[in-house]
């Protein structure tokens, strides 16, 4: 019988949820398309600071349209182990020029797949945290984060 996980510290959930983000790399990101079906993809976050990730997409894209409609979303990031976090919040356009142009200049990836800032294509979402939540491995019992650590 496999031993269950090691107990979480609750003044470590702050600590822990960031170091699954960090190992994690690229979440799932949840949204509901415009006939109320939820819609999962992988995403490549372009700038993350505590628990406020920013992610890219593509002004032609489904993912585009359905935040446009609804911008609640909820990102997942599942590490090697199974610890994972859950980040649910609203994704934000972000319009700010100098925001945009800081997190391009940042992104080698971005650059180069869009050419330059201003190409129309390029929309950048900031996903605000409402709740975040850690578990380790699968003890199917979730730690609320606080989110004054963000």
């Amino acid at each position: 019988m496999k031993p269950l996980p090691e107990p979480v510290d609750p003044a470590r959930l702050p600590e822990l949820a960031r170091e699954t983000i960090r190992v994690a790399k690229y979440p799932m990101l949840a949204s509901v398309d415009p006939e109320g079906q939820p819609r999962v993809r992988p995403v490549s976050p372009v700038r993350t600071r505590g628990f406020t990730v920013w992610v890219a997409s593509l002004r032609s894209s489904g993912k585009t349209a359905e935040l446009a409609a609804n911008p609640r979303v909820e990102l997942c990031y599942l590490e090697g182990g199974h610890d994972h976090v859950r980040i649910t919040g609203r994704a934000v356009l972000v319009e700010d020029r100098a925001e945009i142009q800081s997190i391009w200049d940042e992104n080698p990836l971005m650059r180069s797949f869009l050419g330059t800032v201003d190409n129309p294509e390029l929309m950048l979402y900031r996903v605000e945290p409402e709740r975040v939540r850690f578990m380790r491995e699968w003890a199917l019992d979730y730690h609320e984060v606080p989110l004054q650590e963000s």
